[in-house]
């Protein structure tokens, strides 16, 4: 079962030492960046995470997620992933 936003913004305020006031705004900063990248048509990529990008196609636009070595190992998929 998924988090809501307001579970996950507690938990980043938790972690980075903050309120939630401003992990909300972090959160919201960090999408809306996003979103603005991909409407370039440019992919973004988070170190641990994965590569998120857009594919063209002539019957439309894919969203494609290529998963971080780091979330491979997490989901136990084949990863060079080693913690430290």
């Amino acid at each position: 079962m998924p988090i809501s936003k307001k579970e996950f913004v507690s938990l980043l305020a938790k972690r980075m030492n903050t309120d939630e006031t401003t992990a909300k705004q972090w959160i919201e900063g960090y999408t809306e960046t996003l979103f603005d990248t991909f409407k370039t048509g440019e992919g973004v990529t988070i170190d641990g995470l994965g590569g998120f990008y857009l594919q063209r196609k002539r019957s439309g636009v894919a969203f494609k997620f290529n998963p971080g070595q780091r979330l491979k190992a997490l989901l136990g998929w084949s990863s060079t992933y080693k913690e430290k």
